[in-house]
Order: C-alpha cells, then structure tokens, then sequence
C-alpha cells in the first residue's frame, strides 16, 4: 500500500526523521491557512505547493510550484488542485490531484551550499537482507544515475537480525562526503530512518532528495513510504491511510470481492485458481500469440458469485478479445466451477468476448459435460494444449 507524501513525512516525524514541515490542504483557503501557519511556526516566508498523488516525476508534470509570497501561493493551490496531473509514472490521462501539500521553502542562504542526495531502504530478495541505497546525486531520477553513472550509486546491506550498525550510519555518511555537524545530524538520519522503515512494516522508504541544508542540518524534502499489505494487521492505524482514489478502479473492486488481481496490458484476460497456475496460464497465453490482460486468482472457492464478479471485472477491460478460464480441481470440484461458470454466463447475459474453459482434477469429466450441454457459445478444453489452440483459434492467430 502506497502513501501520501504528507502521510509518509508524518510517520517519519514519529520516528525522530527530519522532514520540511508542511501542512496538507485540500483548497486554496486552505493551502493559505497553512502558511500563515508555517510562517507563525517557522518563519518560513516563502512556501511550496506540491500534488499529492501517488506518481513520482511530479514536479516536471507542473504539479511542484514554488511561492514567494500568498497571492502566488493561493494561484499554484487553485491550479494545482483538481488538475489531471500527468508524470513519467502516471497513464496518458494522468492522475486527478485532490489535494497539495504546502511546505516549508527549506533552500533558504546561509554560510554554505546546499547539497541533495538520494536514500532508499528495501528489501535485498536475493540475499534475503534489508538495504541501504544512497548517492550524492539526489534530486535526480535515479534510474538515469544507475544507467550514466552507476559508480555514483552505493549500497549499504544490513542484517535484519542485526540492525543497522552505527559503524555503517558513519560510512554512508562519509560516502556522501559529509563533515563536521552535517555528518552527525545524517548519522542520526539514517539510523531513525532505518527504524522507522522496520517499526512500520515497510517495503519500500525512498527519500529523495535528502537535503543538508546551508547550515547544516539534515532533511527530508520528499518522501515516498510503501507498505507491506501482508503485515496491515498489525498496523490498523496505517491501514486507515489508504486512499482507494489513487488506486485502479478494478483492483479496489476485486480486493473487496477477496479476489487476487493485477490489470496487465494485453488482450487476453484469464481466470484461474492459484499464483502458479496463473503465472503458467499467463505463459499459454502469450504462447498462443496473445498478451495476458491481466492475472486474477478466484482462490479456492470459486461458486457461481464469485465467478460473476470476476468477469464483471475483466469485461470492463475494453482490450480484451477472449477469456481462459484455467482452473484446476484439487479441493474445489471442477463440476460445482462449471456450474458456477454456466450460472455466471447466464446471468451476465450475451458475452462481448469468446470464452474458453479448461477445467481439469476433480470431476473434470462431469465439468466438460455440463458446460458442453449448456447450450452455450463456450469452448471447453481439458489438456493446456487444447486450451492454447483455442485461444489461437479466436484471436485468428
């Protein structure tokens, strides 16, 4: 689960991080009620306005604006808010803002320059170990540093059983070049960071930029939390933070129907029960000279409801041209998914798209013979063989 940058700097305030304080608004009385605010708190006297979407690059899509003073700050909240913000990570149509974020201006002058850099913490899958990836270019998107200058990216591994080691606090320190009051405020940085990103179950912290102001201290400017949905139970309090506008309409639904779905690219939507039947149904697919429009796991309990609700999801999908229905019969008898298939069809009435259904295990004789005697427009199949032919066959390949 992603949050909100004024979410994320919020929780990492809890934890000991510096961050550029700011105030979410959600209209432009609002965004100006939040710099009075900063400055009475801060002093700040100038402010900027940024877009809260979950979308990184939001700054070259205009959703970053910089205020010098409140007439310009309550223009940037009015053009801002509402806007379809469009950004290297968002689709063609954009992301709607719904609110901004006024913060602090932290790049005021002072004795000496400002320096920004990049620190993400995540899991290491391969060596089963948390780590630490930071760069003194920050600021910048990190994909085009680790392409142009990958000896600018340095890692940093931690034993989870261990922590992070203040020896290691010290080396990334010294890594970005710091000194002197600036190298003991990133120190203690990094080590919050670190068990902020342990205390709250995350799978992803990504600061960027870190900023070592000019007089020194250390700050988060940005940042960007996503959570783990498996460990959600523990935290009711984060769970509260989701926001469903962010998401894709068709993954909200199915996560409410305790369906397993992910909206892919390609023409050819299945439905299937189990990630590893899926993943292989995925590769039949694109076998047969189709792409896979999405992957969706029915679970085990796959009754005529279920099944319903599945294809109500997948039909609202205006790119696919057929639907495999891979289900294999362990627990779940392959006669009561048949039904449920028969049941579902009828209901949703005339299908816009062919469907196929390979149905093997338990009762898969009885299954073929009840959709074959149906009377209805479905392709039934019983080897993945035959199913990829069929897929062939409809798409016209």
């Amino acid at each position: 689960m992603n949050l909100h940058e004024y979410q994320s700097k919020e929780i990492l305030a809890k934890y000991g991080v510096a961050i550029q304080r700011g105030f979410v608004a959600n209209n432009a009385d609002e965004a100006v009620a939040a710099a009075e605010k900063l400055s009475a708190d801060t002093g700040a006297q100038g402010w900027v306005v940024k877009a809260q979407v979950h979308a990184g690059g939001r700054g070259k899509g205009g959703g970053v604006k910089f205020s010098p003073n409140m007439e310009k700050l309550r223009e940037n909240a009015n053009n801002i808010i509402g806007m379809q913000l469009v950004t290297p990570q968002t689709s063609a149509e954009g992301k709607k803002v719904h609110s901004v974020l006024v913060a602090e201006d932290v790049y005021y002058p002072g004795e000496s320059e400002t320096k920004e850099f990049y620190v993400s913490i995540l899991l290491d899958r391969a060596l089963g170990k948390n780590t630490v990836v930071y760069s003194t270019e920050g600021g910048m998107d990190i994909e085009h540093v680790a392409e142009v200058t990958p000896h600018l990216i340095h890692k940093e591994t931690i034993d989870p059983a261990l922590g992070l080691q203040a020896f290691q606090a010290r080396k990334i320190a010294f890594n970005l070049g710091l000194e002197g009051n600036a190298f003991k405020e990133f120190t203690k940085f990094i080590t919050n960071l670190y068990n902020a990103y342990i205390g709250i179950d995350a799978s992803l912290f990504e600061i960027n930029p870190v900023l070592k102001t000019s007089d020194n201290k250390i700050i988060a400017v940005d940042a960007k939390v996503s959570l783990d949905d498996n460990s959600l139970f523990r935290h009711k309090d984060l769970a509260e933070l989701r926001d469903k506008r962010e998401e894709d309409p068709m993954d909200v639904e199915a996560g409410e129907a305790g369906l397993n779905f992910v909206k892919l690219d390609g023409d050819v939507a299945c439905m299937v029960n189990g990630a590893g039947l899926a993943m292989a149904t995925m590769d039949i697919i694109k076998l047969s000279g189709g792409n896979p429009a999405n992957f969706l796991d029915v679970g085990g309990t796959a009754d005529a409801q279920r099944v319903q609700t599945a294809f109500d999801i997948i039909l609202k999908d205006k790119n696919v041209k057929a639907i495999l229905i891979n289900i294999f019969g362990g627990i779940v008898r392959c006669d009561r998914v048949a039904q449920g298939v028969v049941d579902a069809y009828k209901a949703i009435g005339q299908f816009p798209v062919p469907l196929i259904v390979r149905l093997q295990g338990t009762n898969a004789v009885e299954a073929k013979i009840l959709i074959d005697e149906a009377g209805l427009p479905i392709h039934s199949a019983i080897t993945l063989e035959e199913a990829a032919n069929k897929v062939k066959e409809v798409l016209g390949n």
